[in-house]
């Protein structure tokens, strides 16, 4: 006897048909899963007979092989749970339904209840692409599933009410997408609560807006760490293609809250200075989404940067160049997506007070370079911002006058991304920072007493083909936020000022 059910797979960020073949031989009893199952698909062995017992069905007796096909892509996790259900219980003739048009996803306690798995979200999408008609989840998923549109989405509780569902005796409710579709609420922070560090406000603005990397450093107290934490604030809306993506993601990594459907607010990720170049950049036995991954579309925060650990630090050099991240194993290899905005904050000794004017630094010379060597020139130049962050005054502090509020910045955030999608429409990127080296200079246009301007910074300065192309594209940034299409001298002279600081702390000349 023969029976065959569907289910879905995950490969990195995308899904994939499995058709979950049954077969029934007679034979001693034996029950193998076949098609590069790893473990946890093994124990489905298991899971599957006790749950079929304690709900009152009869498992099969003779010789079972369960086949995942394609079988040559590796299957893993417990999703795969709920499909082999179905197929053995039509195997066995306790289910006579039509299920050509459905699609089964959860993993099956021993009690028979249906609990949540991760990656919901591409699974439904792929499933609709194919044709599907309906889909049945773990209710828990629920909200996750019934974001995608053009198929059925069914929550599933427990097995039983599954079967009563299929045989027609008790049919379950569909999902509604109305009902269901939750966003994140506001934030709890706001610009307007960080008083004075007006150039640092600006710096986080000119990022915001055109996706660009940022350098924080001061002195300990300064502000830097409380700036970066109200990032997301001023951020630019989603669109719904960026929506998705990062949805599935964080999908994929079991990261969205309970009750949420869609990750409309960019994500914010602040590993700590201890984290692994794997958790980082993503990787493990079963490759997952690292940090820098669960960042795209959003900004990656690193506190502390010369405490990383430089093995760390120069895993990130590749991802913020290409905007994704390969993880190669034997297995295979998967590609995660990772465009991010970089935010660093640093202090620029040991003790915090070299240079600043603050109080007196107490490391050695010897002791300042090392730590400051700790960050590579690569990496340093892959930053398009550098700004330092003073101490504030006693009467910033004190001032009653009210700051900026983050949504006064975000409207001109939002109306310069709205300038660089027009311009980028035809491109895959959305932001300056992405602008492709090869149309670079058709897109960042400068008058001549700017080219002037840039032309004397990078033979004084000595800068770097990286540093040239940082520089034109966060003057691009500045010019979108003062409305002009061509990149004037006021324009190129800020960017500029934004890669002078290297020259005060590392003295890279």
């Amino acid at each position: 006897m023969f029976e065959r059910c569907t289910g879905m797979g995950l490969v990195g960020i995308e899904s994939f048909k499995v058709t979950i073949e049954a077969d029934l031989s007679s034979g001693l009893p034996a029950f193998d899963i076949v098609g590069l199952p790893d473990a946890a698909v093994k124990e489905s062995r298991d899971r599957v007979r006790s749950a079929m017992k304690n709900c009152g069905f009869d498992f099969p007796l003779g010789k079972i092989t369960i086949n995942l096909a394609p079988a040559d892509i590796k299957k893993v996790g417990p999703l795969y749970d709920l499909p082999i259900l179905i197929a053995l219980l039509k195997l066995s003739e306790q289910l006579s339904a039509n299920i050509d048009d459905a699609v089964f996803i959860g993993e099956i306690s021993l009690s028979g209840i249906v609990n949540p798995v991760n990656g919901i979200l591409p699974m439904t999408i792929e499933a609709q692409k194919l044709g599907y008609k309906r889909i049945f989840i773990p209710y828990e998923n629920r909200a996750e599933a019934a974001v995608v549109r053009g198929l059925e989405v069914y929550p599933v509780k427990n097995i039983k009410q599954l079967h009563d569902h299929l045989t027609g005796r008790t049919p379950m409710k569909k999902a509604d997408p109305e009902e269901l579709t939750v966003t994140l609420g506001k934030f709890a922070v706001d610009f307007s609560q960080v008083k004075g560090q007006y150039e640092a406000k600006r710096a986080l603005e000119i990022a915001a807006a055109g996706s660009h990397n940022v350098l924080l450093v001061g002195p300990p107290g300064s502000g830097k760490s409380m700036l970066a934490q109200r990032m997301p604030t001023i951020l630019p809306d989603m669109t719904f293609e960026e929506t998705i993506e990062t949805t599935k993601i964080h999908s994929i990594a079991g990261n969205i809250p309970s009750g949420v459907s869609l990750i409309n607010q960019r994500p914010f990720r602040s590993p700590h200075h201890t984290i692994s170049p794997m958790g980082l950049a993503g990787g493990g036995s079963i490759p997952s989404p690292g940090e820098i991954s669960l960042a795209h579309n959003g900004v990656l925060f690193l506190d502390e940067l010369p405490e990383f650990s430089r093995t760390t630090m120069e895993v990130l050099r590749q991802p913020l160049e290409d905007g994704k991240v390969t993880i190669s194993r034997v297995s295979g290899t998967l590609t995660y997506p990772c465009n991010v905005a970089m935010i660093c904050a640093m202090n620029p000794c040991p003790c915090g007070y070299y240079a600043t004017g603050v109080k007196k630094c107490s490391c050695s010379p010897t002791k300042v370079t090392r730590y400051l060597n700790k960050i590579s020139g690569p990496l340093l130049d892959r930053i398009d911002i550098h700004v330092e962050v003073p101490s504030v005054s006693y009467e910033e502090l004190s001032s009653a006058v009210p700051a900026e509020t983050s949504e006064e910045i975000r409207r001109r955030v939002n109306k310069a991304r709205i300038i660089q999608t027009e311009r980028f429409k035809d491109l895959p990127v959305t932001s300056n920072a992405r602008i492709p080296a090869g149309q670079l200079h058709d897109f960042c246009r400068l008058d001549e007493k700017a080219d002037k301007m840039l032309e004397k910074a990078f033979d004084k300065m000595g800068l770097s083909s990286r540093a040239y192309s940082k520089i034109l594209k966060v003057s691009r940034t500045i010019a979108d936020l003062d409305n002009s299409e061509i990149i004037k001298t006021d324009h190129i002279s800020e960017a500029i000022q934004y890669r002078s600081l290297d020259r005060k702390y590392w003295n890279r000349e």
